[in-house]
């Protein structure tokens, strides 16, 4: 059984940074850098501040889908997010889901 779960646990390790990077890759591409940066506020909140305050808010994720596709404003200051219709509900949630991870 060891033998087995070894090379498993060496894999799912080397393939998590690739999964990251593919996501970053997206936020890229939905030009989301341009406001915000993982470790910094730029014009919106850095995505660790994000996934600080939504850790374990169960409700947060489609709450903040529907923010990226929507817009909004007033939970981290006066700078209102736009919308970004380009950016489908499944990437939405992509995106999400790599923002929490942060």
């Amino acid at each position: 059984m060891k033998r087995c779960v070894t090379p498993l646990l060496l894999a799912a390790c080397m393939l998590m940074p690739l999964v990251s990077m593919a996501d970053q890759a997206l936020a890229a591409a939905k030009n989301c850098l341009a406001c915000h940066n993982i470790d910094r506020k730029v014009v919106g909140p850095a995505y660790k501040d994000v996934a600080a305050k939504y850790r374990g808010d169960k409700t947060a994720t489609p709450r903040l889908v529907a923010k990226i596709r929507e817009g909004g404003g007033g939970v981290w200051g006066v700078v209102k997010m736009p919308s970004n219709p380009q950016v489908n509900e499944a990437e939405a949630t992509r995106l999400v889901t790599w923002i929490l991870s942060q």
